[in-house]
């Protein structure tokens, strides 16, 4: 059997195992095109010796710019590796600016892009890229070349001998990509993350991965340049599980209905997402429909898992289970049995109610710098509890520092930061990576997250505040989609509130509410006396200290583009600050 010990090991791997019909399966032009296990590695080699031919060598970096996870990424990325180059995998919506940093900054010689979209932001900023040689695109496009004059270029096999030398060089402590993070401050960090550091995450996390065999399906759309589903990536393939590209976000509930898929991954906003909209319908139901309906969500959200709650519960949960949670999940497909959530913290509702509804959904825990994963629930062998990350995986180890923070030693450790021992004498100290991350272990062995520890903030009276915590609380509002607790330095705890527009719009149309802007519906007197209410009653959990004092809302949405949110949805709080400054400062009288 093949010996997996770097990254393109896995498709060879699945080869032998499991020789999959449909390995990777993305949709053109509204059709399913499935490449098989076979002619994943084919290609994969005829753009190594494509690449060879364009002079590509060890050590060389290739950056991959793509909108939306697809075949043609896996193909790129194995045969990238197989020469001992890297892959720089760049997140599509970042500024042109940081496409100019980070292209520079890893010195890619080549650039594969998706679409014209992602090409526009490129040609803006080439002539400032000495080192890059020529972009390709995936998409057909008439001012780019297409990535298949590379397996063209690839097609004569003739120096498929020199990719076997070159694939056989390459050793499991080496460099396999540079993922440069967002980060909510400062110039994006080269991480650097070897063969083995993803190799050995995908082999322990699979451990925790309850599917059979060669017969699973997955639904992929988590950012593929993210550490997170590209490890995940590796796993499916090791697991010979069939990966289905989702086309967007906006799909993503046509895609689950046509593709029924067993495992998905998520971030928290997902989830939220899908809920709300599913509490929506539910909303519109009238009668003994609605009645049931609500029934059933107040159950699932009292859910614990292994029967906690006692035989009445269990009963009556069954019953919810026949009567309206398996609508929900013939909603998402009919298979959906597992959503593994990372990248934020999810919330203790949203965990109750997906796994009332038989989803899944267990939540884990780690960073880029891990590779990514410290920690995960598994729902087999008592290995899930809520409102925790889950026990630490195999091979890894966790230290609490006296201030709390969490510290991680384990094969998955980064081998630092790209260029930058600085900033990497910074977080790895005695063997040990620093994640800014405050946790505790409980005496089971499970991990808990209680807060970012760049993140939490002393008031002026001294009191500690941790935002991530009333955040999550107060989200659990319809009516707030976003929001930012502020008040370091402050007299009190205060927030910026970005409302849910549309259902705001719909309360507000019941209510016979005139407007004709955002602007002006966030300063209706009626909107913020209905917003002091939602308030209020978030703040009763809290101590005295921490309550939210007062509040503005933002007359728009909080995005990517907008530079509000990093590409993993978090807030950059420091340019959130900046840009409703003039709220910040009416609320604290500056």
């Amino acid at each position: 059997m093949h010996e997996l010990t770097r990254l393109f090991d896995f498709p060879y791997y699945q080869l032998e195992k499991f020789n999959l019909k449909n390995s990777l399966v993305t949709k053109y032009n509204g059709e399913w095109i499935s490449t098989s296990t076979t002619e994943y590695l084919d290609k994969a080699n005829a753009i190594s010796r494509g690449l060879l031919r364009l002079g590509v060598r060890p050590n060389d970096k290739i950056a991959v710019i793509s909108m939306n996870n697809r075949t043609e990424w896996n193909i790129m990325d194995i045969g990238i590796m197989q020469l001992g180059a890297q892959n720089v995998p760049i997140y599509p919506t970042i500024s042109e600016g940081d496409y100019e940093y980070i292209l520079n900054h890893s010195e890619s010689k080549y650039c594969f892009v998706s679409c014209d979209e992602v090409l526009q932001k490129v040609k803006a900023i080439q002539a400032k890229t000495p080192k890059l040689k020529e972009v390709y695109s995936f998409d057909q496009l008439t001012n780019c070349k297409n990535w298949s004059e590379v397996l063209k270029l690839g097609a004569d096999t003739e120096n498929q001998a020199e990719v076997e030398k070159l694939k056989d060089a390459v050793k499991p402590g080496d460099l396999a990509t540079l993922i440069y993070t967002s980060g909510t401050t400062g110039k994006p960090k080269g991480v650097m993350l070897s063969h083995d550091n993803v190799v050995s995450n995908a082999l322990e996390s699979s451990k925790r991965l309850p599917i059979n065999d060669g017969e699973t399906k997955a639904l992929s759309f988590l950012p593929v340049c993210h550490i997170y589903e590209r490890m995940l990536m590796y796993l499916y393939q090791y697991r010979g599980v069939t990966i289905y590209f989702a086309e967007s976000l906006d799909k993503i509930s046509d895609n689950l209905k046509e593709t029924s898929p067993h495992v998905m991954t998520a971030v928290p906003r997902l989830l939220e997402k899908v809920y709300d909209k599913i509490f929506a319908k539910g909303a519109e139901l009238s009668g003994i429909k609605k009645k049931l309906f609500f029934w059933a969500v107040e159950l699932g959200l009292r859910y614990e898992p292994y029967g906690q709650n006692g035989w009445w519960y269990e009963r009556q949960l069954a019953l919810a289970r026949k009567l309206i949670f398996s609508k929900w999940k013939e909603g998402l497909g009919g298979n959906l049995s597992l959503i593994a959530s990372g990248s934020a913290a999810l919330q203790p509702r949203l965990a109750r109610i997906f796994n009332a509804a038989e989803f899944g959904l267990m939540e884990g825990y780690g960073l880029t710098e891990t590779s990514p994963v410290v920690s995960v629930n598994d729902m087999r062998d008592g290995g899930f509890r809520i409102g925790t990350v889950g026990k630490l995986i195999g091979r890894t180890e966790v230290k609490i520092a006296p201030d709390g923070e969490i510290c991680v030693k384990g094969p998955q450790v980064m081998m630092g930061y790209y260029k930058d021992p600085e900033r990497t004498a910074d977080v790895i100290k005695d063997g040990y990576f620093h994640t800014g991350d405050i946790g505790e272990i409980d005496s089971d062995g499970f991990l808990k997250i209680t807060d970012r520890k760049k993140e939490m903030f002393k008031t002026s009276g001294g009191k500690y505040v941790a935002p991530q915590l009333l955040e999550n609380r107060f989200k659990q509002s319809r009516f707030i989609e976003q929001i930012m607790v502020v008040g370091e330095g402050e007299k009190m705890p205060a927030a910026l509130i970005q409302p849910d527009f549309e259902f705001l719009k719909s309360w507000a149309k019941r209510n016979q509410l005139e407007y004709s802007s955002n602007k002006e519906l966030v300063s209706n007197e009626m909107v913020i006396a209905r917003f002091q209410e939602e308030v209020d009653k978030a703040n009763e959990n809290f101590a005295k200290w921490e309550k939210v004092k007062q509040f503005r809302l933002t007359p728009d949405v909080w995005s990517v583009d907008q530079g509000h949110l990093t590409p993993t949805m978090k807030l950059k709080r420091k340019v959130i600050k900046e840009i409703y400054i003039d709220l910040y400062n009416s609320i604290y009288g500056h």
